[in-house]
């Protein structure tokens, strides 16, 4: 007798994306400098993987309706280009090729990379994720990329490292760099284990298109179950080590924003409510849940470690 062993996160056969939807993102990648729209404007978009085609993985079904790409593109968190949701249009100037990401700290080879070498050694797939930021505003997001541990075997760390940091690019073009008060570099970083669970992601796209720079491209780091800062953008260098760093926004006040930062509705931030989040889009308030509904995945990540503020 045939036995199907079910999981827990399948979807129904009606709600995969149908081949011609999968073909028509073909044709929009293939290109080597394809135009995305973002509402009243247009950013110029980068070269992608005209051989591939990255499929969704049904894995990771959201749970609900994906966000519209006017919104996600348009409410942006990015200090580097200023204090505003409305950064997009400043973005812009951000130039994405070329693009290097340096590779150092505790690994057999220190070693530099370009980003459409590092593209051709990975293998790319689409995930549509909740993203939750720390201000209780959220957003549903097909993102395309790779497993953060893909990144991780290529760097080759040595068994002594125990974090991954991440550091973001400081180009001349952003002016929310001359803000004296804020830490520069953006710091963030994960444990190794963290690094190795199946849901850490790097995007390099999003909506079937080139991840524009004010959600954080070429490169940014995807964690569903974190808050949105974790996410560091335009990543430009990634260094093993066996310290734990301290990250941009814990620096700077880390009563509010800790190391772990997993999302958690019974834990309010000291200035509002996490109970709720408000989706973009149609502004409907809904429950958040626990490690923003991906428990099933990570939860066993902290189970030694109820000493720790994971949630904040």
């Amino acid at each position: 007798m045939h036995v199907i062993k079910r999981f827990g996160w399948e979807i129904p056969a009606a709600r995969i994306t149908p081949e011609p939807v999968v073909l028509r993102r073909r044709a929009i990648l293939a290109g080597s400098a394809a135009v995305g729209t973002v509402a009243l404007g247009t950013f110029r978009s980068l070269p992608a993987r005209a051989e591939e085609a990255p499929a969704r993985n049904p894995a990771f079904d959201p749970g609900r309706a994906i966000t519209e790409e006017k919104y996600a593109t348009t409410y942006n968190n990015y200090y580097e280009y200023g204090e505003s949701k409305n950064i997009w249009r400043a973005a812009q100037v951000l130039k994405q090729r070329p693009w290097t990401i340096e590779i150092g700290g505790m690994v057999s080879q220190p070693r530099t990379i370009a980003i459409d070498d590092l593209l051709k050694q990975v293998q790319l797939e689409e995930r549509v994720y909740r993203h939750r930021c720390v201000e209780a505003w959220a957003m549903t997001v097909p993102w395309t990329g790779f497993q953060l541990s893909q990144l991780v075997k290529l760097a080759d760390p040595l068994g002594s490292a125990k974090y991954v940091v991440f550091e973001t690019a400081q180009d001349k073009t952003m002016t929310g760099l001359n803000a004296p008060f804020y830490p520069w570099p953006y710091i963030e970083g994960v444990t190794m284990d963290e690094a190795a669970n199946e849901l850490a992601f790097i995007s390099t796209g999003m909506y079937g298109k080139p991840l524009p720079p004010q959600n954080g491209g070429p490169l940014r780091l995807t964690l569903p179950w974190k808050y949105g800062f974790k996410s560091a953008k335009a990543i430009a260098k990634v260094t093993f080590t066996d310290k734990r760093p301290t990250t941009f926004w814990e620096a700077i006040q880390p009563s509010e924003y800790g190391f772990w930062a997993n999302v958690n509705p019974a834990v309010p931030h000291p200035r509002w409510s996490q109970a709720k989040e408000r989706l973009l889009g149609d502004d409907e308030m809904v429950p958040t849940q626990l490690y923003n509904g991906y428990a099933s995945f990570v939860s066993g990540l902290y189970t030694d470690r109820k000493g720790e503020k994971l949630f904040m």
